[in-house]
């Protein structure tokens, strides 16, 4: 009578332990965890380098207002359970490939066939009232849908600041790249990227003239 020997149990792999926060600046194997798991989930996270930089924070971000949690960008308990469900922005339109800007949770979503492909920290109109040429203005981000119609290939000094290859879609008002990227809506009436993420959309052509931009 034989003995079957039981085939030994291939080990979990052994995942490093998380911090009960992580922020800007940390570099560990744990960040790297965390850069794929968001890219995984769609949100533009650039290399999984196990440097929490910039880039990620923006992540990071644009995962909290999607959740719906205080935006910080330091990842705690409840980041990391958004992280584990999985949670990501749904598209509202169904076919074609455009851009959605939703106002409210202050995302940019690039969608294709009503599947989110990337999604992005963005910062829109500030909805306050400023100065310029002796004028008064509102700075808000008209909901609706319109189209790419110019883009400039380089930094526009604009009247009201600096513009990263913007891409126009409805007069002034564009998707550009900015320095400055907060999670909170403080533009002029644009909605802002960082630098990198205006790189990345021109590079993968995903803002191309005539694409269609839906503002809610």
């Amino acid at each position: 009578m034989s003995t079957l020997v039981p085939t030994p149990a291939t080990p979990a792999p052994v995942l490093p332990q998380r911090p009960e926060k992580l922020r800007h600046g940390a570099k560990s194997d744990v960040v790297v965890q965390l850069q794929e798991r968001l890219t995984e989930l769609g949100y533009w996270n650039g290399t999984a380098d196990g440097r929490f930089g910039g880039t990620t924070q923006q992540a990071v971000y644009a995962l909290q207002k999607a959740a719906g949690l205080r935006r910080d960008g330091t990842v705690g308990p409840k980041t990391w359970k958004a992280l584990d469900r999985g949670v990501r922005p749904e598209a509202r339109s169904t076919s074609g490939k455009l851009i959605e800007i939703d106002l409210k949770r202050q995302l940019l979503l690039v969608v294709e066939d009503g599947r989110v492909g990337q999604v992005f920290n963005t910062s829109t109109g500030s909805n306050e009232y400023y100065e310029h040429d002796g004028q008064t203005y509102l700075a808000d981000t008209p909901r609706g849908r319109f189209t790419v119609g110019r883009q400039i290939d380089g930094w526009r000094d604009a009247p009201l600041g600096l513009l990263w290859r913007p891409k126009y879609f409805n007069g002034g008002i564009a998707v550009h790249g900015a320095p400055s990227v907060p999670p909170y809506p403080a533009s002029h009436g644009c909605a802002r990227v960082t630098v990198a993420a205006m790189n990345w959309m021109w590079k993968n052509d995903a803002i191309p003239l005539k694409t269609r931009v839906w503002v809610y």
